[in-house]
């Protein structure tokens, strides 16, 4: 444990961060699953919306720094590529 003030208010930040952004993680994952799952049923109405929202959800992620910005890209990619070839 820390002896410090400071260290401790560190620590105790630190663990408050952490869980914020284990539920943004979250979030971004659940969201390309659902995305998934309207892809794998060929629901292009469903997958459109899904699509738009896992966006949506992966762009704020990288703009607070949880994702990077070119994990955030390769995500988005990979989901429009898969709708493409649904749509396409």
């Amino acid at each position: 444990m820390a002896n410090i003030k400071s260290a401790e208010k560190r620590a105790r930040k630190a663990k408050i961060r952490t869980l914020r952004n284990r539920a943004m993680k979250s979030r971004v994952k659940t969201s390309i699953k659902r995305f998934e799952e309207a892809f794998q049923a060929a629901n292009i109405e469903e997958a459109k919306v899904t699509l738009r929202n896992a966006i949506k959800i992966i762009d704020k992620a990288a703009s607070k720094g949880i994702l990077h910005k070119n994990n955030a890209a390769n995500k988005k990619s990979r989901l429009m590529k898969m709708f493409n070839k649904l749509a396409g």
